[in-house]
C-alpha cells in the first residue's frame, strides 16, 4: 500500500503516541503544536493495566523506568495530620495497581519521552494551530495559524478536551460534547526539601467536598492538588466558580477563599499558591456519537476524555493510539514511499476509522459509565464531618485487611472482557 501522509494537531501524549506508531509503519507524519515547543509540563501521572502493555510493545519500559516517581503509596491523613489509612503500591506486577502505580512518572518526562523516540522519523512543527479543514474526495487541506495551507491524506485531532480540531468537524448547532462534572482541581509544585527518605502521597478529605493531595517527586519539591466542587461551598465558591478559564489571579483567588482554614497543611499551602506556577482544570468528560468524520479522526481527550477522576486519562491516550495506529496499519498498509494520488484510500481509511472506534469504544464506555449522570467517586464523598469519619473508619479497616478499595471504588481500571489487540503491521514495522 501506498504511504500516506498525516496531520497530527497536538503534541501531548496521545498525539505523540501516535505519531510512534504511525512513524513506525512508514507513514509520513507531521505533527503541529500550537505552544511555541513541546509543552513538558504538568505534575504526576500513571499507566494502568493496558496501557502498562502498550508503552512495553513501544519498547520504552527502560527508559520509562529511569524516570518514574518513586512513590511509595498513598496515606489518608486527618485535619491534625494523622494518619487513619495507608496504601502501598502495587509492585508486583500482578492484578489491578492502587493509587500509587508500579508505572508513575511526570506528565513532562513521558511527553519528552515520546516526542525522544519520534524526532528523528517525524516533522515537529511548533506555534503552529489548524485554523479550517476543507475535506475533499481524495485528500483534506488544512489551512494553518500562519496563512499556509498543505493536503494530507487524513487529519489526526489529537488536542485535548477543548479540542478545535473537534469543533471544526462539528456541525454548528451540535451539542456541546463535553459534559462537566462540577469539580475544580489545581495543580501546582511548591518548594519543600525532603525530611527522611519517604516518597509518599497524602490526601486530606475536609468538610463540603474538598480535597488536597500532596505527593513528592524528587527531595526539593512536592506537588500540590487542590480539588473542590465549588456547589458544595456556597457561597465562598463564588469567585472560582465566576473566574474566565485562564484567569490564573482569579482561580488562585477563588481556591484560597474555598480552602482558607480547611485544617492539615491548607493554610501554609496557600501562601505558596500565590507565587506559584499554577493551572486550574475543570473536569468533564467528552462523549461522541462518532470519533471520525469525512478524513478526519479524533484521538486522545479530543474523543474521549474520561477526566482525571477516573485515573485513566493516560492510558487510554496510549491504547487509543496504539488501536487507532493498528487498524491504519490493517486496513491500509505501512508505507512504501510513494505518496497516495487522489481517493484510493478513501475507503480504506473509512473502514480503518470504523474499525478503531468499534474495537476501543467498548473500553472507553466502561470507563467512562456513569460519568457524566453524577456516578463518580466525587458525589459519593462525604460532605459533613461525621460522613468523613465515617470514611476513615472505613478506610482503615480497608487498609488494614489490604483490601484494594481505591482501584475498585475510585479508579477505572478494571476493564473486563477487552483484551488488547495484537496488530502484525505495527509490531512488524
Amino acid at each position: 500500500m501506498a504511504q500516506l501522509k498525516v496531520l497530527i494537531c497536538g503534541a501531548g501524549i496521545a498525539g505523540n503516541a501516535l505519531a510512534f506508531w504511525l512513524s513506525k509503519i512508514g507513514h509520513d507524519v507531521t505533527v503541529i503544536e500550537r505552544f511555541p515547543a513541546l509543552r513538558a509540563t504538568g505534575l504526576q501521572i500513571d499507566l494502568r493495566g493496558h496501557g502498562i502493555e502498550v508503552m512495553r510493545r513501544m519498547g520504552l519500559e527502560p527508559s520509562f523506568r529511569a524516570k518514574s516517581a518513586k512513590e511509595q503509596g498513598l496515606e489518608v491523613v486527618d485535619r491534625s495530620g494523622r494518619r487513619r489509612a495507608y496504601f502501598p503500591a502495587n509492585r508486583t506486577g500482578k492484578g489491578l495497581q492502587s493509587f500509587t502505580t508500579d508505572f508513575e512518572i511526570l506528565r513532562g518526562d513521558l511527553c519528552r519521552l515520546l516526542y525522544g523516540a519520534t524526532v528523528d522519523r517525524v516533522k515537529y512543527v511548533f506555534g503552529t494551530s489548524l485554523e479550517s479543514i476543507n475535506d475533499n474526495d481524495g485528500f483534506v487541506e488544512a489551512v494553518f495559524s500562519g496563512g499556509g495551507k498543505e493536503t494530507f491524506d487524513f487529519i489526526v485531532g489529537a488536542d485535548g478536551q477543548g479540542s478545535r480540531t473537534r469543533r471544526l468537524i462539528l456541525d454548528s448547532d451540535a451539542a456541546d460534547p463535553f459534559h462537566s462534572l462540577g469539580v475544580y482541581i489545581a495543580y501546582f509544585t511548591v518548594p519543600r526539601p525532603i525530611a527522611g527518605d519517604d516518597y509518599l502521597a497524602s490526601v486530606y478529605i475536609a468538610p463540603q467536598r474538598r480535597f488536597l493531595a500532596v505527593r513528592r517527586h524528587n527531595p526539593r519539591q512536592i506537588q500540590v492538588y487542590l480539588a473542590c466542587k465549588p456547589d458544595s461551598c456556597k457561597p465562598k465558591s463564588d469567585r472560582l466558580r465566576n473566574a474566565q478559564k485562564g484567569d490564573v489571579v482569579e482561580e488562585k483567588h477563588g481556591f484560597a477563599e474555598i480552602f482558607r482554614g480547611a485544617g492539615w497543611q491548607t493554610d501554609d499551602i496557600l501562601k505558596a499558591l500565590e507565587h506559584a506556577d499554577f493551572y486550574c482544570e475543570r473536569l468533564g468528560v467528552v462523549k461522541l456519537d462518532c470519533w471520525s468524520r469525512g478524513r478526519v479522526v479524533l484521538l486522545g481527550d479530543a474523543a474521549f476524555c474520561p477526566s482525571a477522576t477516573t485515573g485513566m486519562g493516560t492510558t487510554c491516550s496510549l491504547v487509543g493510539a496504539y488501536v487507532l495506529a493498528g487498524e491504519i496499519g490493517k486496513h491500509c498498509g505501512g508505507g512504501s514511499g510513494v505518496h497516495t494520488d487522489g481517493s484510493v484510500m478513501k475507503d480504506a481509511l473509512s473502514s480503518a476509522f470504523k474499525a478503531y472506534e468499534q474495537t476501543f469504544r467498548p473500553f472507553i464506555d466502561q470507563v467512562q459509565k456513569g460519568l457524566s449522570e453524577g456516578s463518580s467517586a466525587w458525589n459519593q464523598i462525604p460532605s459533613t464531618s461525621f460522613g468523613i469519619a465515617v470514611l476513615y473508619f472505613f478506610l482503615a479497616i480497608a487498609s488494614f485487611f489490604r483490601l484494594d478499595v481505591l482501584a475498585k471504588w475510585v479508579l477505572r481500571e478494571d476493564v473486563k472482557g477487552w483484551a488488547l489487540p495484537d496488530y502484525e503491521e505495527t509490531m512488524s514495522g
